[in-house]
């Protein structure tokens, strides 16, 4: 058991017979009344994203997540398929719990896998990935003054906004949190 004061960005939680990370939260001590803490959090099972207050000093239970290495291997149908590097094992995710991340993933790719007892909960993405732009406007000589930018299609089908001066064929570092461009690979 952890005490809600002790919340910090990223804490996986047990609340409400679901598995919840903490994404934000604020201690809050009204002039009058009992302090309480107000927290957002993101459900690991259905990735819905909920606003919740506790009672100061109120307990909640741990969750042990355990984050296994793993290999993305291919799609196959609807189901995604990846492979733990040690074991060999394959373990098959549906393409409705990991669509925001498949944007960023490449076959070969190393993720990690929360995993709860025994139960794979989602991925947990590198803070960038190196993606090659496969679909773009040709830049324009003398356009980059304004420090523009154009839509560029990723060989993932992720769509980025990106300066001008970036071509087809070019190698970009992307931010996962977000899908914005870095720089250049």
């Amino acid at each position: 058991m952890i005490s809600v004061n002790d919340f910090r960005t990223g804490l996986t939680i047990e609340v409400d017979n679901g598995i919840w990370r903490v994404l934000d939260f604020q201690h809050v001590k009204p002039g009058k009344g009992a302090a309480f803490v107000r927290s957002k959090l993101r459900n690991l099972r259905t990735g819905a994203i909920q606003e919740k207050t506790f009672r100061g000093g109120e307990k909640v239970a741990k969750a042990q997540i355990d984050n296994r290495k793993m290999q993305y291997l291919y799609a196959n149908g609807d189901q995604h398929v990846f492979m733990d590097n040690e074991s060999y094992e394959q373990i098959e995710l549906p393409a409705t719990s990991i669509e925001y991340e498949l944007k960023f993933l490449k076959e070969n790719m190393e993720i990690h896998i929360m995993m709860f007892q025994g139960e794979s909960l989602g991925i947990e993405l590198p803070n960038t990935v190196e993606l090659v732009v496969t679909e773009t406007e040709p830049g324009i000589k003398g356009d980059t003054a304004s420090g523009g930018t154009k839509p560029a299609i990723m060989e993932t089908g992720l769509s980025v906004q990106v300066p001008f001066f970036i071509n087809e064929g070019d190698k970009l570092i992307i931010n996962t949190t977000d899908s914005s461009y870095v720089s250049r690979a």
